[in-house]
């Protein structure tokens, strides 16, 4: 391979200094070259990240400990390199863009003097000098009045704009190398589709090397000249894209390839004569943002929502970020207050409830978090969590606990998770404890905002069988927030689509899925990374309709 930027060479990282410490990544070896993208793939805790880390020096000192091996940035070794000479390369010869710019950006600080850092750090330019090209980076990464997203905070962007911002920092001195790790996970459909033709766009104008790290299948499908795939910290298959896609060799790519939700919908379910658990009825949401020297702003997030979900029934809301989707979620469950219309849970209407006449009313309807790591509390362990709401209901302790036991049970997890804490499980683990404690209450009603959005795509596919296997033991209501039309295909019987804070489309999910009504729904199928691919069969959509 000519014009290698990135050589990896027999790279062995250790947790640990000892000799015998447990290899978190094992003998690996990659070369990414010069205007090449190479997807990085493989489940959680694979070693994809550790790899990523270890590449740019970000690993945890004195716990990630790389004992064998090379990597070196167009010939230059960098497990050897000092503090101070990885810090000068940096930006200017690698950069790196991470899943979660609201997290990677400081919240505190313009997103112009973000940028402005780099170049001050790495350039002898002027502060004029260094404006134009901030300004100049922020339009080629396509955004919009850069003057006013210049001297914006993070928290004023959208996601796709806060990742935008990441992208124009990682390449305003034009690195050779750009790793992305997992930089559209938490994006919907069509801001995922942007950012993915941006970065080809821009490696194309400018030769850049991508190491691309990744669980998406469709994304590696649009984007990829060639795959890795690791597993427990080894490289277990590499070659080209459609080498890899067609004809895998191992078994364990065959199984994340076949993990991949297709946008077919399942069979649907025969409709139901159960009753009526969760109405809602033109529910409205109107933020009013104040100024001290200016009129009071008013944002619509929702407006004339109307929803209904029986009991055993999945009913899906989907959109683009900022359509509305989880503040309707919010409103219904009354983290926030609706602006208007109403919410009715088993008949009853709970949106103009007081805090202390909802309380009996909360424990029917339950809501699971994108994120279980910041809704779980670290420093208490798994067995309290699921039983604080039994707990703050009335029920005595022993019981409690004994509840918790039952439904770890239930979501597959060993009975000495009661006693662990939550940094001591994986993010598919985490997920299922919060699906336990959600069914804490017995709940009519389940409501998962963007549940599986963040896991890789085996996990994923255990955390949706979970949930259809609890629906049909328990005959719980799930109302199903998600920017990923894929799941939305394998677990909803209804699907409502946002746009704006409006429902533009509802109906059945083998109707809407396959046969759309509106252009904003035919634009989000259209925009599904990987869309061409039959996975499960390894080969192209056209080949299986011939």
């Amino acid at each position: 391979m000519t014009n290698v930027v990135l050589d990896i060479n027999n790279l062995v990282v250790g947790l640990g200094r000892k000799a015998d410490a447990h290899r978190i990544i094992d003998d690996l070896s990659l070369r990414v070259a010069e205007g090449e993208t190479l997807c990085l793939v493989g489940e959680s805790g694979s070693g994809k990240s550790v790899t990523s880390l270890t590449v740019m020096g970000l690993q945890q000192k004195g716990t990630l400990i790389p004992s064998g091996g090379s990597v070196k940035l167009v010939g230059e070794e960098l497990l050897t390199a000092s503090d101070r000479r990885l810090r000068q390369l940096r930006a200017t010869r690698m950069a790196m863009i991470f899943q979660e710019p609201m997290t990677a950006l400081n919240p505190v600080v313009h997103v112009g003097r973000q940028i402005d850092e780099v170049l001050r750090a790495h350039t002898d330019l002027d502060a004029r000098a260094r404006r134009q090209k901030i300004l100049a980076m922020m339009e080629h990464v396509r955004l919009p009045d850069v003057e006013r997203i210049f001297a914006s905070y993070p928290h004023r962007l959208s996601g796709g704009q806060r990742q935008r911002i990441m992208i124009a920092m990682a390449l305003v001195l034009e690195p050779k190398l750009l790793i992305a790790d997992e930089p559209t996970t938490a994006l919907d459909v069509t801001t995922q589709k942007q950012i993915l033709t941006l970065i080809r766009d821009l490696q194309r104008d400018h030769g850049t090397a991508v190491l691309f790290i990744t669980h998406d299948m469709g994304v590696v499908a649009e984007i990829a000249d060639r795959v890795a795939v690791m597993r427990h910290g080894r490289l277990v298959e590499t070659g080209p894209l459609q080498d890899v896609l067609r004809h895998p060799k191992m078994e364990y790519t065959r199984n994340l390839l076949s993990s991949v939700p297709s946008l077919v919908p399942r069979t649907p379910r025969p409709e139901t004569t159960e009753p009526v658990v969760l109405e809602a009825n033109e529910l409205g949401k109107v933020y009013r943002e104040r100024s001290l020297f200016g009129k009071a702003r008013e944002v619509a997030a929702a407006q004339n929502v109307t929803l209904t979900l029986r009991k055993g029934r999945t009913l899906g809301i989907v959109g683009e970020s900022g359509s509305g989707k989880s503040t309707v979620a919010r409103c219904i469950v009354r983290l926030i207050d609706p602006t208007s219309g109403g919410v009715r849970l088993a008949g009853r209407e709970i949106s103009d409830l007081s805090r202390r006449l909802l309380q009996p009313h909360r424990q029917k309807i339950q809501i699971i978090f994108q994120d279980p790591y910041r809704s779980l509390n670290p420093r208490v362990t798994v067995g309290e969590s699921i039983a604080e709401g039994p707990i703050n209901y009335g029920m005595p302790r022993k019981d409690a606990l004994a509840r918790a036991r039952q439904l770890l049970k239930l979501v597959h997890l060993p009975p000495d998770a009661i006693s662990r804490y939550p940094h001591q499980f994986s993010g598919g683990q985490r997920q299922r404890i919060a699906i336990a404690r959600a069914l804490a209450l017995d709940p009519d009603v389940l409501v998962a905002d963007e549940a599986v959005s963040a896991l890789d795509v085996s996990v994923q596919a255990q955390v949706l069988d979970l949930l259809d296997e609890i629906q049909k033991r328990l005959g719980i209501a799930l109302l199903f927030i998600t920017h990923d039309l894929r799941v939305a295909a394998q677990i909803c019987d209804d699907v409502a689509v946002m746009q704006h804070g409006r429902v533009v489309e509802q109906g059945p999910a083998a109707e809407v899925l396959t046969n759309p009504q509106q252009a904003y729904t035919r634009a989000l199928l259209d925009a599904a990374p990987g869309r061409g691919w039959d996975f499960a069969n390894f080969r192209p959509v056209s080949e299986a309709a011939e």
